[in-house]
């Protein structure tokens, strides 16, 4: 019997003619490609880090050059007849890292460089970037006789290294610069293709450009990046019945499992939900669960962003939010949201018509651990336990229905957190805590639940009871718990499983739990 040739999954290639001559796997979005280069001319999509758009933007770059050997087999080759090939001028920005603004200046101009050799033009140093690349454009089409085709990746790279700093607006200018060519270049350009995270500059670096069309909320192309479901039930199949082997689990099981952990963004109104492609590939090659999106690394702009606009986690989950609110401009927003979903942090949960409004909320379970991990970090800055350590100390006396032993962890754990100024006199503050504590360890934590006379401070399920817990500061428990009562919080539970009601009482002297009651 012949042996089958392992998986080949592309964890980290982002070329196409690497994934397509060595036999990755690819999810086939040539179909969506096609139509995208055929109804627009200017493009912009905005879409999370690690979710496929330098796979993109090399994937249209082989498709213009006319590299038709590499489409073998896929949906574009039953589509496309002609197969032209123009020059495709790809600038990516993605390596700029730095803050100084000469430094930026100088690897703008390596990559225009760059550029000209590939092309074999006559370098110009001396001349403005934007005029530069104009020229690039412009002799590009007189030497091939063919329209250029311009695309840039993670064109905001050097904007979200400089968030937080004095740079930003200079910085800001400089990109402006750079990419103003592109109106006056419509007669020598194709296509044009940019991407990134954010949406920086639709109304200011690219505000010139009328024509450029924005699909980051398009239903049509709400899965161009990313992985459907479909597309891992079929063109990922044998690597789904590996992991479920491997899990000792059924392949429904299986499935149900990746669903949850790894699942779940959604960029329109409308259309199904789509896959962490750096995650999901990352655990069908493992064969294993792991917060793989955390592992690259946390933007440190999320948590400055955040702190900026004092922002609290229970501001974030199940917000509902009109789009003018959430998907704007980065340099018009007014809170920290709109960089968040942007980010991938959050994400579109569901759109109501009757509103014309949105409820965010987290995408899947390993985005939710690992931002509550690394909140808890932020916001607890606790040197004797780890979050690790603390979702171990508080999730076992859960599993154990013992609630008391909980509570108790988390007076002594509260009690060792060094004194931050201004957060003892908040309840916002240790609701908070609770809220990302506790979802460390549950499946199911909700904090601010709306009923019809007020709102939940945290509704706790473990699968097998509810908790309803009222926080008071500097109260008692008892008024905590005639809270619950006199507001009939019970009744928003829609499960049918048993519920405690639990009242708690924190000391802005202490900094921790005062004391708790907990009643049937």
């Amino acid at each position: 019997m012949e042996q089958q040739q392992p998986i080949r999954y592309p964890v980290g290639v982002q070329n196409f003619d690497k994934i397509m001559e060595e036999g990755y796997l690819y999810a086939d979005k040539t179909g969506l490609i096609y139509s995208l280069t055929h109804e627009y001319d200017y493009v912009f999509l905005s879409r999370p880090r690690r979710f496929g758009k330098s796979l993109l933007a090399s994937t249209l770059r082989f498709y213009f050059e006319g590299r038709r050997d590499l489409f073998k087999g896929l949906e574009i080759e039953k589509l496309e007849k002609d197969w032209t090939r123009h020059p495709v001028i790809h600038l990516s920005l993605a390596s700029i890292k730095e803050r100084d603004v000469p430094a930026i200046k100088q690897q703008i101009a390596n990559n225009l460089n760059r550029i000209e050799n590939q092309f074999e033009l006559e370098s110009k140093n001396d001349i403005t970037s934007g005029d530069r690349l104009m020229d690039i454009i412009i002799s590009c089409h007189k030497k091939y006789e063919k329209k250029a085709v311009v695309i840039i990746d993670e064109y905001d790279a050097p904007l979200l290294n400089n968030l937080s700093g004095d740079n930003l607006s200079e910085v800001r200018d400089m990109m402006r610069a750079l990419f103003a060519p592109l109106k006056d270049c419509l007669e020598h350009i194709r296509f044009v293709f940019i991407t990134g995270i954010t949406k920086f500059s639709q109304l200011s670096i690219f505000s010139e450009l009328n024509n450029l069309e924005n699909i980051s909320m398009n239903p049509r192309y709400a899965a161009i990046c990313g992985i459907t479901q479909h597309e891992l039930e079929t063109q990922f199949s044998d690597g789904v019945d590996a992991m479920a082997r491997q899990q000792e689990c059924s392949r429904r099981q299986l499935l149900e499992k990746l669903k949850n952990y790894y699942n779940g963004y959604r960029f329109a109104k409308s259309g199904e939900a789509v896959y962490n492609p750096f995650s999901l590939i990352r655990a069908l090659k493992d064969r294993d669960f792991n917060l793989y999106w955390f592992e690259t690394g946390t933007p440190t702009f999320i948590i400055e962003t955040m702190k900026r606009f004092n922002t609290r986690i229970t501001d974030i989950e199940s917000r509902d939010i009109d789009a003018q609110d959430f998907d704007t401009p980065t340099e018009g927003m007014t809170s920290a949201i709109p960089l968040i979903y942007q980010s991938g942090y959050i994400t579109i949960k569901s759109y109501d018509r009757l509103t014309n409004s949105y409820t965010l909320g987290f995408p899947n379970n390993e985005v939710k651990v690992g931002f509550m991990r690394l909140l808890l970090a932020t916001l607890a800055n606790n040197n004797e336990y780890t979050p690790s350590q603390t979702m171990i100390r508080i999730i076992r006396p859960i599993l154990a229905d013992d609630i008391d032993g909980a509570l108790k962890f988390l007076q002594r754990y509260l009690k060792s957190i060094p004194y931050q100024e201004g957060t003892r006199n908040s309840e916002g503050h240790y609701t908070a805590l609770l809220y990302v504590i506790f979802t460390l360890t549950c499946d199911y934590v909700q904090s601010q639940v709306r009923t019809s006379d007020g709102r939940i401070d945290i509704l706790l399920t473990t699968g097998r009871r509810n908790y309803l817990m009222e926080l008071k500061l500097n109260g008692s428990a008892q008024q905590a718990l005639e809270q619950i009562d006199s507001k009939d919080y019970p009744l928003a539970v829609t499960n049918d499983l048993p519920t405690l009601r639990v009242g708690i009482n924190f000391s802005t002297e202490t900094g921790t739990i005062s004391e708790w009651i907990i009643k049937e």
